[in-house]
């Protein structure tokens, strides 16, 4: 065995080291005949994964508040639950295509059945909830970019 140790190329594993940092890999792996020469570095790569994680985390604890906030209007807009639009899925409710454009419908305003009234984002796909029937809108009952559940009441047309 100590023949064998000897015998180990050190340039060789020098050139590994070299090719390590060079490529910002962690760890390289070469076999020749009977001989198997792995080279790893310890790095940062743990700590900076669990770091980038660590924010999303807070970010759905801050989205929580305002959800109490529209619960107090849900409560009195949907009297009439029939009157009310629900969401077809889990996902994220947009008021308007896009952040610089106007919303798809605002309040007193008159909708045609099939009228597209807002989007919910569900696994990066963006789904557009129509009207269900023809009507005036007489609520919204969620924020823009707000995180919505399956059958939450999302708006209210009379």
């Amino acid at each position: 065995m100590a023949d064998k140790k000897s015998s180990i190329d050190q340039d060789l594993v020098r050139d590994l080291a070299t090719i390590l940092t060079e490529t910002d890999l962690t760890e390289i792996e070469i076999e020749q005949d009977d001989l198997r020469i792995r080279v790893s570095r310890g790095g940062s790569a743990v700590p900076q994964t669990v770091q980038a994680y660590a924010p999303p985390p807070s970010a759905p604890a801050a989205a929580a508040p305002p959800a109490p906030a529209a619960a107090a209007p849900a409560a009195e807009a949907t009297g009439n639950a029939n009157n009310a639009v629900s969401s077809p899925m889990v996902g994220t409710a947009y008021l308007s295509p896009s952040p610089e454009a106007l919303p798809f419908v605002e309040i007193g305003q008159s909708v045609s059945e099939g009228q597209t009234v807002m989007i919910i984002e569900a696994m990066k796909t963006m789904n557009q909830i129509p009207a269900p029937r023809a009507g005036k809108v007489t609520a919204i009952l969620v924020e823009d970019a707000q995180p919505v559940e399956y059958g939450e009441p999302l708006l209210v047309i009379e």
